[in-house]
C-alpha cells in the first residue's frame, strides 16, 4: 500500500491546517513555512504526484485549481497588488511533496527570475 502524502493526511483531517477554502475537488490552506506575507497552497483532493500525471480525462481539474487560485488570492487581499501561482515539478523544480499542489504567493514584490 502506498503511504499517504502529507496533503492526503490534511484532506483526511489527520493533520491540521489553516484551511481557507474547500470544495468537492480541492482544498486550500496557509503554508506552514511561508515565503511571502501571503502564501497559500491549493491541492486536488485526489492525489496526483505531479502535473504530468493528471490524465487527459481530468484536464478540467487543472482549470478548476487555477480558478480556485484566483479566488483565494482575492480572499487574501492580493488580487489587486499581484501574486504568483507556482507549480513545482520534480527535484530540480523545487518539489518537496509528491502531491500536485499550487502555491499562491503575494503580499510583497516578487523578483524575477525566481530561485
Amino acid at each position: 500500500m502506498i503511504e499517504k502524502s502529507l496533503f492526503e493526511k490534511i484532506v483526511d483531517r489527520e493533520i491540521s491546517a489553516e484551511i481557507v477554502y474547500e470544495d468537492n475537488l480541492s482544498l486550500a490552506f496557509k503554508d506552514i513555512s511561508p515565503q511571502a506575507p501571503k502564501h497559500l497552497l491549493i491541492i486536488p483532493k485526489k492525489r496526483y504526484n505531479r502535473i504530468a500525471e493528471v490524465p487527459e480525462s481530468e484536464k478540467s481539474l487543472l482549470g478548476h485549481l487555477l480558478i480556485v487560485a484566483a479566488k483565494v488570492a482575492m480572499d487574501a487581499g492580493i488580487e489587486d497588488s499581484g501574486y504568483r501561482v507556482i507549480i513545482n515539478n520534480g527535484k530540480d523544480g523545487g518539489e518537496s511533496i509528491p502531491h500536485l499542489h499550487l502555491h499562491v504567493v503575494g503580499g510583497r514584490p516578487l523578483s524575477w527570475p525566481p530561485g
